[in-house]
């Protein structure tokens, strides 16, 4: 049994978009380029929010979610594994406080 969530139930006020596949994660769409967000942006739904590349494919990492980006979770050129946190979100009202 594990309290606060166990019943599907999301209990943190933010949700965490993460790797859907190994690889290594970018954050701009090229060298030189600014990332593809920053923290505070608003992130919309469908949103690139970052690149995983796996066997020479650059992968767009979409965000699931619409919120304001607390964190980046990964350093830029960092490897990734599947399911590894990549960037957190809040809600939208969390930067009007």
């Amino acid at each position: 049994f594990e309290p606060g969530g166990a019943d599907g139930v999301e209990d943190e006020p933010w949700h965490v978009v993460t790797s859907p596949m190994i690889g290594t994660y970018y954050s701009a769409p090229s060298p030189g380029d600014a990332p593809f967000v920053h923290i505070g942006d608003e992130v919309e739904v469908g949103q690139v929010v970052g690149i995983v590349e796996a066997m020479k494919i650059m992968n767009e990492i979409i965000s699931d979610r619409a919120g304001v980006v607390l964190e980046v979770m990964v350093e830029n050129a960092q490897p990734v594994e599947y399911g590894s946190p990549l960037i957190r979100l809040g809600d939208q009202t969390d930067s009007l406080a």
